[in-house]
């Protein structure tokens, strides 16, 4: 039990925590109750229950300088909130100070140079359409309402991979604050160490107020969505097999099982097609081609707008819902592989549930390993397994180890059958405390470079975004940061 000095002395500290914070930033943008301070606390996955103590809504670079000083002066664990969309809550930590970075959503466009500036809290649906309005577009994932940085620092696979490479891959340059409150802006050739890491490392070496991110002229894409009945799963991974084996790089697809109309799984085939439109969109071309493999359930393909698409992604994982999700790297999907998956989804606990597996291939293999922090380059399939469920459904809670849980069950299940099929590693944006196992083989050769940039810049560890393998005393990565 703490003493009557103990809590005085955390009271005083957090008094003066909030007297400076609000003689340098606007006193009604630090919240510590009421419904702003509620509406700023809540986040994409209803099963995080962590709230802070402080939310600091940033209008400028200078107010995340001023927040990050004040929590290192008082003591005060720190987080970052872009688009809230982490599954394990890592825009939050417990009893701290969160940047709460959604009022920094500007994007400037520059549309002779192909680029745009983006604010840190920026949205991918915001750099999407703001792209759109001059004919131009981003590299992103498959949903609008992920944050634009968030999604570029840990590597980005997305529709548009194939041709243009990772979000992080698209990165031009940022400007950071740094654990001591500095600012510096980064490139390739400023600051490259810094550059580097960032390009595929998390968000763990400093606040990014502002990207530039490199754009390309593909407004509209051929895309769409193919059902196909799970009785037909067999034949129809097998031939996507060799599809995706040898297909161009304008054509990247998302496969994988989702509940369909009825609610029975289905198949689930997403391509996109990001070359000359007339081509992909022709009756004989590689995208009607995919909804000729069996007899779909459903067959929506066309020209489409990317902000469409995106949309369209949010629409079927709104937020409010409950969920964890887990990840897995795969070579191909070999008929064992094949029959776990469509074991899993017949099992599936809720119509809310997915898993997919995203194609790398194309530009996203060209580059070096050791050109950016990303820590693998050659062709995979990064398998994203997600159980969500209604709010109120179960009591299941990431990070209580909840066991109790169907939903949570299915989801650890899947991903230990997994296992003995998977290349070691896996996809930072999707990996949590659960699988150090992961988190320690995620960046191959490039993990010692890595936390020497780490430890240069951040040395005392204050950023935490993505899980980060650490060194121990005999020199091997292991563990979490």
């Amino acid at each position: 039990m703490q003493s009557a000095t103990d809590a005085d002395a955390r009271n005083a500290v957090s008094t003066a925590l909030l007297a400076e914070l609000r003689s340098h930033v606007q006193p009604d943008r630090v919240l510590t109750k009421g419904p702003e301070y509620a509406r700023a606390a809540a986040l994409f996955n209803a099963a995080v229950d962590v709230r802070p103590s402080v939310v600091v809504r940033c209008a400028s670079t200078a107010d995340v300088q001023a927040a990050v000083r004040a929590s290192r002066h008082h003591g005060v664990p720190l987080s970052v909130r872009g688009g809230g969309h982490d599954f394990w809550g890592r825009a939050f930590r417990p009893g701290g100070l969160v940047l709460d970075l959604t009022g920094m959503r500007e994007v400037r466009v520059d549309v002779d140079h192909r680029y745009a500036t983006v604010g840190g809290g920026a949205l991918s649906s915001d750099v999407v359409s703001a792209a759109e309005r001059v004919g131009l577009s981003a590299v992103t994932g498959t949903a609008g309402s992920v944050g634009m940085v968030g999604l570029t620092l840990g590597g980005g696979y997305g529709p548009l991979l194939g041709q243009f490479g990772l979000a992080a891959d698209n990165l031009l340059g940022a400007e950071v604050v740094l654990a001591d409150g500095s600012r510096v802006n980064t490139d390739a050739d400023h600051h490259p160490d810094l550059f580097w890491a960032l390009r595929g490392g998390g968000g763990n070496f400093g606040v990014v107020t502002s990207a530039r991110i490199r754009l390309h002229p593909v407004p509209t894409v051929v895309s769409g969505t193919i059902l196909y009945p799970i009785a037909q799963s067999a034949g129809i991974l097998a031939d996507l097999g060799g599809i995706l084996q040898d297909s161009p790089d304008e054509l990247t697809v998302d496969v994988g099982f989702l509940p369909g109309p009825d609610g029975r799984p289905t198949v689930y085939v997403a391509p996109t097609w990001s070359g000359d439109l007339e081509a992909g969109n022709a009756e004989n071309g590689p995208v009607r081609a995919l909804a000729r493999l069996g007899t779909p359930v459903l067959a929506e393909m066309g020209p489409v707008a990317r902000s469409a698409t995106l949309a369209a992604t949010d629409a079927m994982f709104p937020p409010g819902r409950m969920g964890a999700i887990r990840t897995r790297t795969v070579q191909s999907v070999s008929s064992s592989i094949a029959s776990v998956l469509d074991r899993a989804a017949q099992e599936f606990t809720s119509p809310f549930s997915a898993i997919v597996w995203h194609q790398f291939h194309g530009a996203a293999t060209r580059p070096p390993l050791g050109s950016t922090a990303f820590g693998r380059r050659e062709p995979h399939l990064m398998v994203e397994l997600i159980s969500m469920w209604e709010n109120g459904q179960s009591n299941g809670h990431v990070g209580r180890g909840d066991g109790s849980s169907p939903h949570l069950r299915w989801l650890e299940e899947l991903h230990a059958a997994l296992e003995p099929f998977s290349l070691p590693g896996g996809y930072v944006n999707f990996l949590g405390p659960e699988t150090p196992d992961q988190v320690a083989n995620s960046y191959g050769p490039n993990t010692r470079r890595l936390l020497d940039v780490k430890s240069a810049v951040d040395p005392d560890a204050v950023f935490a975004a993505t899980p980060l393998p650490v060194a121990t005393a005999d020199g091997a990565d292991s563990t979490l940061v």
